[in-house]
């Protein structure tokens, strides 16, 4: 497609997708950014589309999931920060007046989880990360890593029950 193609597209289809990114993400400001992303991933594949009576179907999903991926990729960085200094800034926004006890119990629970997720065979390990850290679902772990939907779900369950029992049995009772 030419250049005024593109231009012509984005004029078209622009006011559409940025309604669906908002409708996703909740922000007008980031919903803007989400289109001009689409546009851009769209615009690097435009050969690849055969249909162009598509189009517009096609630039629709591509703006949904990028969408979803931003939202997801905003939960991950609010799930478990990995920075010290904000994993403390966090602890006291919780409330000044928490003793001191209550945040070395709270970090010492941290490094026992993530500890015991490292010593996790990584076939557990792998499902487990992909769905809290990113946020998938079943469907889409078995996809990525090849496996059975009923698969990732036992997976999951014994590596929750994995973590559970390594939590319970390192604190005092």
């Amino acid at each position: 497609m030419t250049e005024l193609d593109f231009d012509q597209l984005y004029s078209t289809y622009a006011g559409k997708l940025q309604q669906i990114a908002y409708n996703i993400t909740r922000d007008m400001h980031i919903a803007e950014d989400v289109v001009q992303e689409s546009f851009l991933k769209a615009y690097k594949k435009l050969g690849t589309v055969q249909d162009s009576g598509k189009i517009g179907a096609w630039l629709c999903s591509v703006t949904r999931r990028t969408a979803i991926d931003f939202v997801r990729g905003e939960k991950r960085k609010r799930w478990m920060p990995a920075d010290q200094t904000v994993m403390e800034q966090r602890i006291s926004e919780q409330g000044a007046a928490e003793s001191t006890e209550k945040k070395i119990e709270f970090m010492t629970l941290r490094d026992e989880v993530r500890g015991a997720v490292f010593r996790m065979g990584m076939e557990y390990q792998n499902v487990l990360v992909l769905r809290i850290d990113y946020g998938m679902k079943e469907h889409e772990i078995a996809s990525v890593l090849n496996l059975k939907s009923g698969t990732v779900r036992t997976r999951l369950y014994r590596a929750r029950l994995y973590l559970k029992k390594a939590v319970l049995d390192k604190l005092p009772a």
